[in-house]
């Protein structure tokens, strides 16, 4: 890597100013009022649908996907595009059913619709799962991935500077609230998008000057060999592989590294939805940005969202492949064909300048996921630990200070973690760390969720069971199954393969991740509902529903109808 010319930092500098400059306008507007915790945790009526929108794709485009799903790019290819595309449908059904029954009852934190619907136990034990996942899992994984790109592009030896500046800047942009997070965010993805597509663009012409010679290089050239020369990173439905066990110096091998990571056409019965449907809309992060806004505002946001989820594989995905033609025709020098490096590897192409918007997209992603995981961290434990159980007298003010302190502790431990990687995430993978221990608690929750909108007869005890159970069921097939039952069983196939960890071969015997979290989710849920059927018929806790609740706007129905389109024709066209 060749670090960074002074017109790149100028414009990282320009940047910065930016989004520093419009974020404290934005504060000063609303300090001219008294900040209740609405307006820090909710910004409740003030996003329009357009920030919504922006806010949830910022908050969503991290590190994770730059690095992460552009690794798995080089590695897989376009299968990895599942988890983008897959969401743009989840989206829908979030913006139809879940939204409207959130705004009807007034929900604000996930723990508080758990106690609405369950009880006191169930939210508690859910606040302290969620807090855990997202300092110790999301927010490290975010700010580990992301200064390890940026301190490549800078030529090394900058890791813990630039952690430190990341949480910086995520930390002046969180302490003014939702509202901040919200509007800054949308120059965030304004960023992150055109630095994204002039990344990519610039990728493709680059590909067909090294690899087809070319003196003045052609996107749409370049495109199509990356075709041409990578036409097995170009299926949505990976094969299943004819063996399940291989050595590493068998072609099957890597075959069956990447089935485990995206397992075919199984993926889509269950794993791939419970992600996506879990993470849209049961998670804090996410749905608080729409949680203050009326429903039909709410709704075009998300759909606006679920749009711009269909662009995002072109962004964070294409680069992956075209650094893997280039790693293949021997033009990445210096590069050793590891996973989370292949975005960087793109970058240090780039001319002076168009690097630094590169690295200011990279930073507008990381910077936002980074607020936006802060916030939802102080929002769960402000509301639904600290006020319920730790000070019930508190004020608006103590709240909101509160809110502010837990911030910054969230980001001191998650800078001690990350410091020197305690958590094994480089060794991992960005992308599939976050997927895999995410997962372990995604099946409890999706089901205490999914049955608690729309099963009246769903008990508190059965969601207490239910969150217990789906945790204990994909610890248990991650790590158990295969010694118990063998490799082979009706519910799944296991596989082993042997990869290169620090310079040991390591033989690895696993079932794909995404499968375990289909099972786990099918037995929590046939449990749920056998504990539900000794209740009464309809638990006096159950949300009331009516039809009119679901009823669609003309603009709904032709946002929906666009995207579905689209969708379905990427699928045929790469299936």
């Amino acid at each position: 890597m060749n670090g960074l010319a002074t017109i790149d930092y100028i414009v990282f500098f320009v940047y910065f100013v930016i989004v520093a400059s419009y974020g404290y306008w934005v504060y000063n507007r609303k300090k001219k009022e008294s900040m209740n915790t609405h307006d820090f945790f909710l910004a409740e009526g003030s996003l329009t649908w357009w920030a919504i929108g922006a806010s949830l794709i910022a908050s969503n485009i991290s590190a994770e996907q730059f690095i992460g799903m552009s690794g798995e790019g080089f590695f897989v290819g376009m299968a990895v595009a599942a988890y983008e595309w897959i969401a743009a449908v989840a989206l829908i059904i979030i913006a139809i059913w879940f939204i409207p029954i959130y705004l009807k009852n007034k929900i604000y934190t996930m723990p508080q619709f758990l106690k609405t619907r369950y009880n006191e136990t169930v939210a508690l034990i859910m606040a302290v799962f969620w807090l855990f996942l997202y300092i110790f899992v999301n927010f490290t994984s975010i700010l580990y991935l992301g200064s390890v790109a940026i301190n490549e592009l800078l030529g090394g030896g900058y890791l813990h500077i630039v952690m430190i500046v990341l949480m910086a800047m995520a930390l002046i942009i969180t302490l003014g609230g939702m509202k901040v997070i919200g509007y800054t965010d949308v120059i965030q993805v304004a960023v992150l998008v055109i630095g994204g597509f002039a990344t990519i663009y610039l990728a493709l012409q680059i590909v067909d000057t090294r690899v087809n010679g070319a003196a003045v290089g052609n996107a749409i050239t370049g495109f199509k060999t990356l075709m041409g020369q990578a036409p097995e990173h170009f299926h949505m439905i990976l094969p299943k592989p004819t063996i399940t066990s291989s050595t590493i110096d068998m072609p099957e091998n890597l075959s069956i590294q990447k089935y485990v990571v995206l397992p075919g056409i199984a993926m889509y019965f269950a794993g791939q939805w419970i992600v996506n449907l879990n993470y849209w809309g049961c998670n804090q992060y996410i749905t608080q940005r729409a949680l203050g806004a009326d429903l039909l505002t709410a709704r075009t946001g998300i759909l606006f969202a679920g749009f711009m989820k269909l662009l995002m594989p072109i962004i964070v995905m294409l680069p992956g492949i075209a650094a893997y033609v280039l790693y293949k025709n021997g033009q990445l020098p210096g590069f050793e064909g590891g996973k989370d490096g292949a975005y960087s590897a793109i970058l240090a192409f780039l001319p002076a300048g168009l690097k630094g918007l590169a690295v200011a997209a990279l930073t507008a992603a990381i910077v936002a996921s980074l607020a936006g995981k802060a916030n939802s961290i102080s929002t769960i434990f402000t509301l639904d630990v600290y006020k319920k159980y730790i000070k019930k007298d508190a004020d608006e003010k103590k709240m909101v200070w509160t809110g502010r302190l837990t911030v910054l502790i969230s980001m001191i431990i998650a800078i001690i973690f990350t410091w020197e990687d305690v958590l094994g995430i480089g060794g991992e993978g960005g992308f599939t760390f976050i997927q895999k221990y995410t997962g372990f608690i995604s099946p409890g929750v999706f089901a205490m969720f999914i049955l608690g909108f729309f099963w009246k007869r769903t008990t508190g005890t059965a969601a207490l069971v239910g969150l217990i159970l789906g945790f204990v069921l994909a610890i248990f097939f991650n790590n158990y199954a295969v010694d118990i039952f063998g490799k082979e069983t009706l519910l799944y196939t296991a596989y082993e393969y042997q990869k290169m960890e620090g310079g040991v071969v390591k033989t690895i015997t696993e079932i794909p991740f995404l499968i375990n979290m289909g099972w786990s989710f099918f037995i929590t849920v046939a449990v749920m509902v056998l504990i539900s059927l000794g209740g009464p018929r309809v638990n006096p806790k159950a949300f009331e529903i009516d039809a009119s609740m679901f009823k669609l706007k003309p603009v709904t129905i032709a946002m929906i109808v666009a995207t579905l389109l689209i969708l379905t024709m990427l699928y045929v066209r790469f299936w």
